[in-house]
């Protein structure tokens, strides 16, 4: 299809779940991945769980991307991190500010995703392709659509080279998030977020955490389904082909894919954009 892709996986908390995933992973090679990124899990616990992830899929021969949060770290911790990553030979940091343990005040020496991304900057110069987390609908924390892009502007100044987005269901969102960054000055590429639709539940939780929204045809015409589990896999496979298409119709510079360490989905919406 002509487009970059890349896939995004989650550390696996057993044995069982490192094999399921190294197998999901060969699957998804056969798509030629620019990257795969690896998130910090839960609460940032997850460190050694994701450098681990990073590093097997470096010795699968294909460019790993690890999630780098900084909430709680000081400057001294992030510098060592940063050493362990380069020597590893990771050559792209996706930089968050990384969610607040409930109870917990804004410790640590950073404070903003930009105070990560600048401090990156300068220590390492352009050793690292920084991304950043961009927020077509909206950051479910800010105070404003504007103080979101505001914030947003700040990181891309800061140093970032580009940005992937939070999942989301609506391409205007996206396309009117673009066109308001590109007015403040923020120009970097921003690949948007998918998130393919396998289960309701699921869907319904991560969006309810996050702040994504469901169109509202979509919630009723999954609610309908009930437990039709083929018929939630068929409807969501059309629903995101079709999104995506939108997408690559407007011209986006890549696709990035929240896999939930699966494969079946993600290739299937691949293998139909290719078909179009």
């Amino acid at each position: 299809m002509g487009l970059p892709l890349s896939f995004e996986f989650f550390p696996p908390k057993t044995p069982e779940g490192a094999e399921k995933l190294s197998r999901v992973r060969q699957q998804l090679y056969a798509a030629k991945p620019e990257f795969c990124s690896v998130t910090y899990g839960a609460g940032g616990s997850t460190q050694q769980g994701t450098f681990d992830t990073v590093s097997a899929i470096l010795a699968e021969g294909v460019p790993a991307a690890s999630h780098f949060s900084c909430i709680g770290a000081t400057k001294a911790s992030v510098r060592e991190q940063l050493a362990t990553l380069k020597a590893m030979g990771v050559k792209r940091l996706v930089a968050l500010r990384g969610d607040l343990p409930s109870g917990y005040g804004m410790g640590g020496e950073f404070h903003y995703a930009s105070d990560l991304v600048a401090f990156i900057r300068a220590e390492t110069g352009d050793d690292f392709h920084i991304e950043v987390a961009a927020y077509p609908e909206v950051h479910p924390q800010a105070k404003s659509p504007e103080a979101d892009l505001q914030a947003y502007a700040t990181k891309v100044r800061a140093g970032a080279n580009s940005a992937i987005t939070q999942y989301f269901y609506n391409s205007d969102a996206y396309f009117r998030f673009v066109d308001d960054a590109f007015k403040l000055g923020a120009d970097v590429p921003v690949v948007p977020g998918i998130m393919p639709i396998t289960s309701s539940t699921q869907l319904m939780r991560f969006s309810d955490a996050s702040g994504a929204e469901i169109p509202r045809w979509i919630r009723l015409r999954l609610q309908a389904f009930g437990d039709d589990s083929a018929s939630i896999k068929a409807f969501g496979l059309d629903v995101v082909t079709d999104l995506c298409d939108q997408l690559r119709n407007g011209g986006v510079p890549a696709l990035h894919f929240y896999t939930m360490n699966q494969s079946v989905a993600s290739l299937e919406i691949i293998q139909r954009l290719q078909l179009d």
